[in-house]
This record gives structure tokens, C-alpha cells and sequence, in this order.
């Protein structure tokens, strides 16, 4: 890693372990690290779990089709949509899991203690999380895909109930939204590749030129 890659890396492990979402590690198990540029500029310390999951017993529960996803949306014309900050990390790891997750780097071994991105069953293990806590308004007012969460009402009146009973759960089980990436009391967004309104759903079309 260049100097300022190594200044990065340090100053985001640092962060992990005043979050204490990584402690100190002695397993035998140690995946490389990189860091993966984002769209903002700044850049994400990934783990290389290949090995791991290679090796993992694969978890079958199924992620919903995004057309299935979107038939529920007919006649909305209010929609709010929440991002979820980090949300594979409001989930702990089994203790005996833990040394599995362990990473090496110039600083040290470390290992997570909460469910890092990377590994293969992570995807699968939120969204059952996520349909679990709100099942009972699945199909009426929420759509949820992994961390993703679309609210969506016939009214602005009932929108105004929708969003306060999402936002309690949200509370209540101490999941935490990113507001940039958050969007509420619209009548037209984007959400999962489509574009949502009133007048019906279309394809993003940004989606379409850049698959062109």
C-alpha cells in the first residue's frame, strides 16, 4: 500500500476498534485487506473472504425478485425510501464464528465481532433479519431489500402513520439510517433500478445509458 493507502487503513481500524467492532485477534485464520475506492472519493476497508467462503456452507434463504418487489407499489403515490448505515454490523457473530472473520494487516490481527461485508451468507442473513422485524407490514406499506427500505402509502395521511410505525422498529431494534442517502414524502424516486410513482414504475433510464 502507498503511504497515504497505509494512513487510511489505520485511521479506519482505529475507528473498528473505538466502535468495538473488531478486537485484537490470535486465530489461525488471517484474509488479506484492501481498500476499495467509493463513489464519494474516500475509500472502504474491505476483507478478501474468498478463502472463507469457499469453505462456508452456503445459506439458501432467498433474496426477493426485484419485479415481485415492485408489484406492491400499484396505486402508491407517497413513497419514502431509508438506507441503512452499516446494518450487516448491527448483527454479532457467534462467538465460535469470531476467529473465522480475523484479517491481517501492517497493524496487527484483528477479527470482527459483528458481521463484516464480504462474507458469502451475509446478504442472505440480513435480509431474513430485516423481513423477520417487519413481516407484519410486508406486502402492505414496506418494502425491504437487504438494507434498502421503501415506505409506501395511497395518502400523505397514511404515509404520516407508515413512517412513524417503520421509524419505531427502526428505533427499537437499533438500526441506524444514513440520511444523505435517505429520501422522504416524495411522489417520484429511484429505488432498486426503477423509478417509482403515482403514474406507475419504469426503468431507471440512467440505469439503461450505462449498460449501453
Amino acid at each position: 500500500m502507498a503511504p497515504t493507502e497505509l494512513v487510511e487503513l489505520k485511521g479506519q481500524l482505529e475507528d473498528l476498534l473505538e466502535k468495538q467492532l473488531v478486537r485484537p485477534s490470535v486465530s489461525p485464520w488471517g484474509a488479506l485487506v484492501l481498500l476499495v475506492k467509493k463513489k464519494d472519493g474516500g475509500s472502504r476497508l474491505c476483507v478478501d473472504y474468498r478463502q472463507l467462503n469457499k469453505l462456508t456452507i452456503k445459506n439458501k434463504y432467498p433474496l426477493p425478485r426485484i419485479d415481485d418487489l415492485m408489484d406492491q407499489l400499484r396505486g402508491a403515490s407517497v413513497f419514502s425510501k431509508i438506507d441503512l448505515r452499516s446494518g450487516y454490523h448491527q448483527i454479532r457473530v457467534k462467538e465460535g464464528d469470531i476467529p473465522k472473520t480475523a484479517f491481517r494487516t501492517r497493524y496487527g490481527h484483528y477479527e470482527y465481532v459483528v458481521m463484516p461485508f464480504g462474507v458469502t451468507n451475509a446478504p442472505a442473513v440480513f435480509m431474513d433479519y430485516m423481513n423477520r422485524i417487519f413481516r407484519p407490514f410486508l406486502d402492505k406499506f414496506v418494502v425491504v431489500f437487504i438494507d434498502d427500505i421503501l415506505i409506501y402509502s395511497r395518502t400523505p395521511e397514511e404515509h404520516g402513520e407508515h413512517l412513524r410505525l417503520v421509524l419505531e422498529i427502526l428505533k427499537a431494534k437499533q438500526l441506524y439510517a444514513k440520511l444523505s442517502k435517505c429520501e422522504f414524502w416524495l411522489d417520484e424516486m429511484k429505488f432498486l433500478g426503477h423509478v417509482i410513482s403515482a403514474e406507475g414504475i419504469a426503468v431507471d433510464p440512467t440505469k439503461v445509458e450505462s449498460m449501453l
